[in-house]
């Protein structure tokens, strides 16, 4: 973590990280953060073995702000070529557990 706190739920484990602190989130184990404080966080992300950091990029083309809404099909194809499974419904359920903003 560079600044802020950022809230983490890695399998069955919840927490929040702050400054400093260093999360591990494990291959092929569930994972989902967010901003868990008022202030903007910033978080270093090491991938290892390199590839990976291409997801993001493709990701951004998929969701705001380029684009108004998710773009849910292009979502499906993205996870199927990278062999990722998502939870779409835990960002409602972490956004009212967590009180964050609307998804």
């Amino acid at each position: 973590m560079l600044e802020g706190e950022v809230g983490f739920e890695v399998g069955d484990e919840l927490f929040s990280a702050r400054a400093g602190e260093l999360v591990a989130k494990p291959r092929g184990i569930w994972h989902a953060f967010w901003n868990a404080g008022d202030a903007p966080a910033r978080v270093l992300e090491v991938i290892s073995p390199a590839g990976f950091e291409q997801y993001f990029g493709e990701l951004a083309q998929l969701i705001p702000p380029i684009r108004p809404e998710r773009d849910l099909e292009g979502l499906a194809e993205l996870q199927s070529r990278y062999g990722l499974e998502m939870d779409f419904s835990s960002i409602e359920r972490l956004s009212r557990e967590h009180g964050l903003g609307s998804p």
